[in-house]
């Protein structure tokens, strides 16, 4: 019975270095080309999508203000600008100054429309409407 827990730890080595550190570190959050952003209908004079390597998960910047947005989740959170660093076209953003809690959001709704991904949702029960159009490849994957 030693042997195999010997064998399995010797095939199988559990990473040493702690999960934290590698989330605490900023990532560069690239430029979501042929994105669109609509707020309340209309187009915000200043805007940006980013995305990293993980598939739907974006980063929104509205005028002076970031969101993440977690896509599979339905979930939005307010990020702290101060925490966000401009580097020409991208970002550095690490997922460790996410907030504990998302916004509220409402009204929620996705869907594949030909050549975007459309994701609709309304900040707060009352509040502003937010729209993504995400182009996708013509698998249906994002093309990001």
């Amino acid at each position: 019975m030693h042997l195999v827990f010997a064998l399995s730890i010797a095939l199988f080595p559990y990473p040493v270095r702690p999960q934290t550190s590698e989330a605490s570190k900023p990532v560069e959050w690239k430029s979501v080309s042929f994105a669109i952003v609509r707020f309340n209908d209309e187009a915000p004079a200043s805007w940006n999508i980013y995305h990293t390597s993980k598939r739907g998960v974006l980063l929104v910047k509205l005028w002076k203000r970031y969101l993440l947005v977690n896509v599979p989740e339905h979930l939005v959170f307010d990020i702290d600008p101060r925490t966000v660093k401009p580097q020409g076209d991208a970002v550095q953003w690490s997922t460790s100054d996410t907030p504990k809690e998302p916004l509220e959001i409402t009204e929620w709704k996705d869907r594949n429309v030909g050549p975007v991904e459309r994701l609709r949702f309304r900040l707060g029960k009352d509040g502003h409407i937010l729209e993504l159009q995400i182009p996708l490849l013509p698998g249906g994957k994002p093309a990001y």
